[in-house]
């Protein structure tokens, strides 16, 4: 039954822009061919001894055969454990911890595609958009691999499997998000187009690359991608700690520091788009942040006015940057969130049509199974009109996406 609100708000059928997907372990071993695979990754039970995070995709860890059990993933030197917080589905928010986890003790929703079409149905989704976990955000795993045509391998398996296995047979319910080759931008635009002639319009990227070691989005060398994304209404996104790394203050600071600060990188990536010229030159491209939330927008839109507007003849921006940068905003950007009632009341000066939603499945924030009773909350608290929630909960990723699917 449709939740309804006193005032008559109802929250139509939710299209979720950033889910999780855990990959199965079959994954590599059939999609890869076949002379790559006894060097692909490999799923691999193991006893943890010891896990602590230090950052980004670092992690301090040992293993005993004696301890508890997890199904990790071995590639190349990297072996990676697959932990409870990122499966944390069905499990009670004080057991939504970083402890070693098995594909046995998780929802089959988290890797199994039928199990996540039933999980979507129980909480009032229709359409999900999933990043990738052993990839990590963007691909960063198969970027940082010794061998890159080992890595380009993966890169490709991983697109295949997503386009053909997970959404596959979905009726279009599991929108596919492939990952690129990141450590050469004239492949990724191969990529890219490659995708887009079996029906893709979205994939990842990082939010500021040069933390991956990479090319800035100033230096002009991501153009040939940036190029196939708008020749193919290819949607850029990017997801916080797609740089592999996050706001912190130092370096003994609790985790909850750095999830509370996890909308810094998506405000800085969107000030370094905003002064880049890439929108300005790419004027079809579009650009989504992934669970950066939204109530930082006003500001950083408001502040990057100022700046254009006082400091341009200085700031390097004068012959770049014709009109003031939120303009930008306004017509290629998207905002995304799943709690932020602050962000919901300025919907005034961000736009209605600028954002879009979320239920982060099956990761920590999500709000699986209740996202229908917390969103209609939050929509009646901020005083959106039935319009507005229509558009901010389902039709405007209907459009960005370029979904086949009715609007509300």
């Amino acid at each position: 039954m449709t939740a309804t609100s006193e005032s008559g708000i109802t929250i139509p059928k939710i299209i979720s822009v950033d889910d999780h997907v855990v990959e199965p372990a079959h994954l590599w071993e059939t999609w890869l061919p076949e002379k790559y695979k006894a060097a692909g990754p490999r799923s691999e039970r193991r006893g943890i001894g010891s896990m602590r995070h230090i950052g980004g995709g670092t992690y301090e860890q040992s293993f005993d055969d004696d301890g508890p059990k997890a199904d990790c993933w071995i590639f190349e030197d990297l072996v990676y454990i697959n932990k409870r917080h990122v499966a944390a589905a069905g499990y009670a928010r004080d057991d939504m911890s970083m402890s070693p986890i098995t594909y046995d003790e998780m929802r089959d929703g988290c890797y199994d595609p039928v199990a996540r079409l039933a999980d979507m149905d129980v909480n009032h989704v229709e359409a999900s958009l999933c990043f990738p976990t052993f990839p990590r955000f963007c691909g960063q795993t198969f970027t940082e691999a010794k061998d890159r045509d080992l890595g380009l391998a993966c890169v490709k398996a991983y697109n295949d499997w997503m386009v053909e296995e997970w959404c596959g047979d979905s009726n279009g319910r599991l929108v596919p998000l492939p990952i690129i080759p990141l450590w050469d931008p004239e492949l990724a635009a191969q990529e890219v187009l490659r995708n887009a002639e079996r029906g893709v319009r979205a994939v990842c990227f990082s939010e500021i690359p040069p933390h991956l070691g990479l090319p800035s989005i100033h230096s002009g060398e991501w153009d040939p991608f940036f190029a196939a994304c708008a020749e193919t209404t290819t949607v850029v996104n990017m997801h916080i700690g797609s740089s592999s790394k996050m706001p912190a203050t130092s370096a003994d600071a609790p985790a909850a520091v750095a999830a509370t600060l996890s909308f810094g990188n998506a405000m800085a990536s969107l000030a370094d788009f905003l002064f880049s010229g890439v929108l300005v030159r790419y004027p079809t491209l579009r650009l989504a942040y992934s669970e950066g939330q939204i109530g930082w927008l006003p500001y950083i839109l408001e502040r990057v006015d100022a700046v254009w507007e006082d400091h341009r003849a200085w700031g390097g921006v004068a012959d770049t940057i014709p009109e003031p940068p939120s303009t930008y905003f306004h017509r290629q950007v998207w905002g995304c969130f799943f709690k932020d009632f602050h962000g919901l009341a300025s919907l005034d000066v961000i736009g209605d049509d600028r954002v879009t939603f979320e239920t982060d499945y099956p990761h920590t924030d999500s709000t699986w199974p209740d996202t229908e009773a917390i969103a209609l909350d939050m929509v009646v608290q901020a005083g959106l009109t039935q319009e507005q929630v229509n558009k901010v909960i389902r039709n405007n990723a209907i459009d960005l996406y370029s979904l086949d699917l009715p609007k509300a």
